[in-house]
């Protein structure tokens, strides 16, 4: 790495200025593109027309500059300029006569790409040739774009056209099939850090890793952001980058809280949930970045589950692998949506803690199997209040063909009724070995802490067998496809883990099940729905309303109190 300016202690310069690359071999995480132009460089292989594209600080422009001084270098075409000639020096320095640089997104008018090209027919005054870079060519007008297509498509031997844009998408095809097109890549955090540590060792400021790797992922793979933001560390802390301060500048949050935050929802705790959030009010952390901070980390954690090659090595690989052991794949999916929705809705909340709070718990409410762990300690021994013999009241629609008058009191409609399976939870069975009392298979399933496929699967088993610790489920040819091997061992360890270590879970695939909790739920509903039906139209009062006004009973609006559509 070279400093462009000499004296890497000169405090005259940012760091983004002063650390510029300027000869290929400075130029980080774009070696793709290196390689095309160095190998088009040696063997004489020019285009009369490149386009760089990529997102901002990424280097377009840096290396639209290298690629002028490959050109016009004394020693001749080159891939390794020398930096010392006239050419390369001048370059370097902005001021060489036959390299015109033009920012399309202040001269956007056809008049000044006319001037531009009106000087492009003349030899080059000093170099090999003139270069033209033409930085955010998407902001170009259409009529600028139509007068630059004759000169691109037959440019004289001695012209250059270098165009940069960060969106591409803007370009005319015309002019794109006129160009050589090369994509810069985002940097990965961990590339921009090393950069940032090469830099600071250079500059003797002392930097801690953990201070870097938070530069790095605020600068979101621009290495002249993260460089500009090394500036701004250096000045807030005094001459040092520690984690700390930048994690105060930043607003971000800091790793260890975000781990705090799953490990409370992994042990379903509320009260430590909401303890963090207000710590991380008190510290003025926006909470807006920790939703942002808490996805990234969510992803990070579901590329540990899925695709652990994937995983690039960090200071938090341990503290991953630990949070990962405890949240299945299915749950931190839902985490990382409900992340992203929280974060979408922030605005709309009363206050940010709120919104912030509430993501959380909502986090924790559609947790899988957490529904007992949201219960307060005092409702724990406290009975439940007696139910009456009929099931809930019915809410019902009922469509007139006339306009009816107002009734100044309506009775209650007549409660179907339905039997206590329906209306009350079934009991929750106590842990022991699996050779005591036969299992209520519904029962189980709905004890089991299970989410996803492996619920799924659950409630489309039928319990065919139990005898000692043998335990034989079946399902229908119909599901046969959830019989994955990664959800039959997950319900096999949540069996085991309630019914004992020594279980022997067994799954065949045989007829049609009749008896799976999957379908005893839907008889319920069923039941539960004909009869509120047969309540509503068999009360006096709709039967009325129906005989004088010509109603009739629209029978998809009536649902039993407490169920949704």
């Amino acid at each position: 790495m070279t400093d462009l300016f000499g004296d890497s202690g000169s405090p005259t310069l940012a760091l983004a200025r002063k650390w510029r690359p300027r000869v290929f071999a400075d130029l980080k995480g774009q070696e793709h593109v290196v390689r095309a132009l160095s190998n088009a460089l040696t063997q004489g292989r020019l285009h009369h027309a490149y386009l760089l594209t990529g997102t901002r600080g990424v280097g377009k422009t840096t290396l639209a500059r290298i690629l002028a001084k490959c050109l016009n270098c004394e020693t001749g075409v080159t891939a390794e300029p020398c930096g010392v000639c006239p050419a390369c020096s001048q370059i370097d320095a902005g001021r060489f006569v036959d390299l015109l640089e033009l920012d399309a997104a202040s001269n956007t008018g056809v008049d000044n790409m006319r001037e531009v090209l009106d000087n492009a027919q003349y030899a080059p005054t000093v170099g090999r040739y003139k270069v033209y870079i033409i930085d955010e060519v998407h902001m170009l007008s259409k009529p600028a774009f139509n007068s630059m297509l004759k000169t691109l498509e037959e440019p004289p031997a001695h012209v250059k056209f270098i165009l940069a844009t960060t969106d591409p998408q803007k370009i005319p095809v015309t002019v794109l099939s006129r160009c050589l097109q090369f994509n810069l890549k985002p940097m990965t955090p961990a590339l921009v850090a090393q950069h940032l540590g090469e830099v600071l060792a250079q500059e003797r400021v002392e930097c801690e890793a953990a201070a870097l790797d938070l530069l790095a992922r605020a600068a979101a793979g621009s290495m002249r952001d993260a460089l500009s933001l090394t500036d701004q560390a250096i000045a807030y802390g005094g001459g040092r980058v520690e984690a700390a301060a930048v994690e105060a500048m930043l607003g971000t949050v800091k790793r260890d809280y975000l781990f705090d935050l799953l490990d409370a929802l992994a042990a379903h705790d509320a009260d430590a949930l909401m303890t963090q959030a207000r710590a991380l009010a008190e510290r003025g952390i926006a909470f807006d970045a920790a939703l942002q901070d808490l996805g990234s980390l969510l992803a990070q954690l579901a590329l540990v589950l899925h695709a652990p090659g994937a995983v690039e090595a960090g200071a938090d690989a341990e503290r991953l692998q630990a949070a990962a052991a405890r949240l299945d794949p299915e749950t931190v999916q839902l985490y990382y949506q409900i992340a992203l929705n929280g974060r979408r809705d922030l605005p709309y909340a009363p206050d940010e803690l709120s919104g912030f709070g509430m993501t959380l718990l909502r986090m924790l409410a559609f947790t899988p199997g957490a529904g007992d762990g949201l219960a307060r300690p005092d409702q724990a021994a406290r009975p439940a209040p007696a139910r009456a013999e009929a099931a809930p009241r019915v809410n019902a629609a009922v469509t007139r063909s006339d306009p009816a008058p107002q009734a100044d009191a309506a009775p209650p409609a007549a409660e179907p009724a339905v039997s206590q399976t329906a209306g009350q939870r079934p009991p929750e069975p106590a842990p022991g070995a699996a050779s005591g009392a036969p299992w209520d298979w519904l029962a189980v399933v709905a004890a089991l802490r299970l989410g996803g496929m492996a619920k799924m699967l659950a409630d489309h088993c039928e319990l065919v067998a139990q005898a000692g610790d043998v335990v034989t489920l079946r399902v229908g040819e119909a599901h046969k496809h959830l019989l994955d091997r990664a959800y039959q061992d997950k319900l096999t360890a949540a069996l085991r883990e309630r019914f004992g270590a020594s279980l022997d879970v067994r799954f065949e695939i045989g007829a049609a099940a009749e008896q799976t909790p999957q379908q005893v739920r839907t008889r319920i509903k069923e039941t539960r729905q004909a009869e509120a039906v047969a309540a509503i139209e068999s009360d006096p009062f709709v039967r009325e309303l129906v005989d004088q006004f010509g109603g009739r009973i629209d029978a998809s609006t009536i649902q039993p109190l407490g169920e949704t559509k």
